[in-house]
């Protein structure tokens, strides 16, 4: 089945009232974005960093700019600009100002190793490399080689002040004060983008599970699924404004949607270099008239006590976020009561973890989505709506004019609700291929369109996603499948745990044995854990086969920087260790 098009249950209440299930989608650049909320939203505070605020007005000042300097230098549409930096007040300047010179975005992890960064950069054909200061010593060995031509560089120097002028460059480096202090007028470099040929995004895939592929977006992908996920989240619908640039119209009301447009207020640490944070927690955001505090690195004690100094509306960011603000000393008696919404994305969210958010936010609507840089960033999404059904578990329905189907691991016609398989998705966020890889292309988008993920999920009677798990994730024990995502999901309900992942030990005689790693929580619970407790609280709840056979007590789960834990380093780990069954 196609999960678009079946309307609503009478016991699924899952999408907005008054809205469409298909949209309209302005064919515009994405600097059409921040002209409209430069227009709309003025004065307001867009981000906030170090208590350093930027208004709407000086970004688009700020990102014309940026702009001028690149188009003067002759950059221009067709170049790639790899930005290398983390998230910072100066980012949204560098990211529209790269766009509004008609050039291509490719986002760059700033703690890349060397070879990586290198690779991507020659990959992507950059020409422009923006870094950061501090990182400067590492990132240029990597350059030789590579097509990059100029590098710009900025610093905490400049969040502080935008006019701050670096030290320590070295000749033919750019200090990105030059290009903020450039003509501020808007040129409209970007009036001959052609919003379904012309690149917007050069993203690259995380590489959790192997070697990171340039995910090709035009700048219709990315205002496509900028509005998909906007009008999801807030219930409104794409709107021009009176210049022609693209905005939103929220359709719902304060008792369906009770956080207004223009007076949204949250913390944003999910790297902007990130698929969910450059379509959902940077453009999202600026389109919604959203004040964003920014934190570069995640502290959760500093977190919650913005959150409190902010009045947040919402919370967002991946599972292990949560977890670490769950521990923080005292969160039962912060004033949270602003947040209205949690948003989380990058990972599932387990169930036990999401009853302990409910319980420490009692008025905010908690959903979950689902997405993955090949379909700019969200397919589906829990209903944010008051009145709607969420379904623990789940990750929700798919958004406007997307459909998923669940085919079999091996291949076939699609499965029907209930039936675990591979999650196919169709619609026009879907990216246009992998750079310069026609065959790794070919396999992922089939002949009609449909997007093969490799997560293995399953659609309910009513249209809702659940994802299993990783296809590269799933164990074979004994000829049997086993996900770990099961048994995750148990140990996270164990009093006393706070992080778990479960990976594959080699095993000569069964192939792999599940073996799950575990984080204990700060109290006396955690405390109490021992490796025979936790098997045995898991394996009476579980057929024989999926047993754990051990159990590894660890500081920290590794995670990437957008959240999502890495299971390649824990799998690596048994297999270095060479331990039989």
């Amino acid at each position: 089945m196609t999960a678009t098009q079946a309307p609503p249950t009478p016991d699924a209440n899952s999408w907005p009232p008054g809205l469409p299930r298909s949209l309209e989608y302005p064919q515009v650049p994405v600097g059409s974005i921040l002209r409209a909320a430069v227009r709309r939203w003025g004065e307001r505070e867009a981000f906030v960093d170090h208590d350093v605020p930027l208004t709407f007005t000086e970004l688009g000042a700020r990102a014309s700019a940026v702009a001028n300097w690149l188009a003067e230098a002759g950059v221009g549409r067709g170049d790639v600009v790899a930005v290398h930096i983390p998230n910072c007040r100066q980012y949204p300047a560098v990211y529209y100002g790269v766009l509004m010179a008609g050039a291509t975005f490719s986002p760059t992890n700033p703690l890349l190793p060397a070879a990586d960064l290198a690779a991507q950069l020659t990959d992507a054909g950059a020409r422009v490399l923006v870094t950061w200061d501090q990182v400067l010593p590492f990132a240029r060995p990597a350059l030789a080689g590579t097509p990059v031509e100029t590098v710009v560089v900025t610093g905490e120097a400049h969040t502080l002040d935008l006019a701050a002028r670096l030290d320590g460059l070295a000749d033919g480096d750019v200090d990105l004060a030059d290009l903020l202090a450039a003509d501020p007028t808007d040129r409209h470099h970007d009036a001959g983008v052609d919003p379904a040929t012309d690149l917007a995004h050069l993203a690259y895939t995380g590489g959790t599970t192997g070697v990171s592929k340039g995910v090709e977006l035009v700048h219709r992908n990315v205002v496509t699924n900028v509005l998909q996920s906007a009008c999801w989240s807030s219930g409104s619908l794409p709107e021009l404004d009176a210049a022609g640039d693209v905005t939103l119209r929220q359709v719902l009301g304060p008792d369906e949607s009770p956080t207004r447009l223009g007076e949204a207020r949250m913390i944003n640490l999910t790297p902007w270099f990130h698929a969910m944070g450059a379509i959902g927690y940077l453009n999202g955001l600026v389109m919604a008239g959203t004040t964003t505090v920014v934190h570069m690195r995640f502290d959760p004690v500093r977190y919650v006590e913005d959150a409190v100094r902010y009045r947040v509306t919402s919370i967002g960011g991946a599972p292990p976020v949560f977890v670490a603000l769950l521990q923080v000393p005292g969160i039962a008696d912060a004033d949270l009561s602003s947040v209205r919404g949690v948003s989380s994305g990058a990972a599932p969210l387990p169930t036990p973890l999401i009853e302990r958010l409910q319980a420490l936010l009692p008025d905010a609507v908690i959903g979950e989505g689902y997405g993955l840089t090949e379909v700019t960033m969200q397919a589906t999404g829990n209903p944010s709506f008051r009145s709607g059904t969420r379904k623990p578990g789940t990750v929700g329905v798919p958004v406007f004019d997307t459909e998923v189907t669940i085919r079999p691991l091996g291949g076939g016609d699609p499965l029907p609700p209930g039936e675990r398989g591979e999650v196919c998705i169709r619609g026009p966020q879907v990216m246009r291929g992998y750079a310069r890889r026609p065959e790794a292309t070919a396999e992922a988008i089939d002949a009609a369109g449909w997007f093969h993920t490799g997560d293995v999920g399953v659609l309910d009677g009513d249209g809702y996603l659940s994802i299993v798990d990783r296809t590269k994730d799933m164990l074979l024990y004994k000829g049997y499948n086993v996900f770990p995502r099961e048994l995750e999901e148990i140990l996270f309900g164990l009093p006393g745990v706070a992080g778990a992942a479960v990976v594959g030990r080699p095993d000569e005689d069964a192939g792999e044995l599940p073996v799950a790693y575990v984080v204990r929580r700060a109290d006396d619970a955690g405390a109490a854990l021992t490796a025979e407790s936790v098997m045995a609280a898991v394996n009476d709840r579980v057929t024989p086969y999926k047993r754990l056979r051990d159990v590894v007590f660890i500081d920290a789960i590794p995670v990437s920087a957008a959240g999502k834990v890495l299971k390649r380093e824990l799998a690596a780990r048994e297999r270095a260790a060479g331990t039989g069954g």
